[in-house]
């Protein structure tokens, strides 16, 4: 990157940043509290440049702002049914997007460039575009390594559903992405139910 291109992407970074600190909902990092969706930005951008060192400037945007402003769009917003689920993710995609463009119009970026990073968020040609299945591999990675544990103590007693939900999460991810997951440490519970998945 240029200087001038280094600047606007960071300044684009920032901006995303700022908006997901405004989050209402707390995390604990090593006892110390942060905005969730911060957190969930940061982590994505971290697995990004560790799974995927050479991604362009539009992945890295895309991962940054993955679940920006999520809170705005609450799930009990939605039917508690497989329908009302999908409703809300498909919403919150078109939501992520706009806002993603809307930033990045104000830093100079082009309208080609803001339909690439809505394109990703959007998961468009998933199994024909690599950066939308890098975005996918990195989404199921922060999850595995962040979020998994916690799902699996929400739901201990549903161990079918643990399971489908890995082998959903398994089926969604490049060979990449896969042998990442397979490298990665995991909690005991974490790597029986990964197992059984997987046999």
């Amino acid at each position: 990157m240029s200087k001038s291109t280094e600047a606007r992407f960071k300044k684009t970074l920032e901006d995303f940043d700022a908006i997901n600190r405004e989050d209402p909902h707390q995390e604990l990092v090593n006892g110390q509290s942060f905005p969730k969706e911060l957190i969930y930005g940061i982590r994505m951008s971290e697995m990004l440049m560790e799974t995927y060192p050479d991604s362009d400037e539009l992945l890295r945007l895309a991962a940054r702002c993955q679940h920006i402003k999520r809170w705005a769009i609450p799930r009990e917003d939605y039917p508690m049914d497989r329908k009302g689920y999908l409703l809300w993710r498909t919403k919150l995609k078109q939501f992520h997007g706009e806002m993603a463009g809307k930033i990045m119009e104000q830093n100079g970026y082009t309208e080609e460039d803001i339909k690439k990073v809505d394109d990703l968020l959007n998961k468009r040609r998933l199994k024909t575009d690599p950066g939308t299945q890098a975005l996918e591999d990195v989404i199921c990675l922060v999850f595995l390594k962040y979020y998994f544990k916690e799902f699996i103590h929400k739901h201990e007693h549903e161990e079918p559903k643990l399971v489908g939900i890995l082998q959903k999460t398994w089926n969604k991810m490049s060979v990449k992405g896969k042998e990442k997951a397979l490298s990665m440490p995991h909690s005991p519970e974490a790597k029986e139910l990964l197992n059984k998945a997987l046999s």
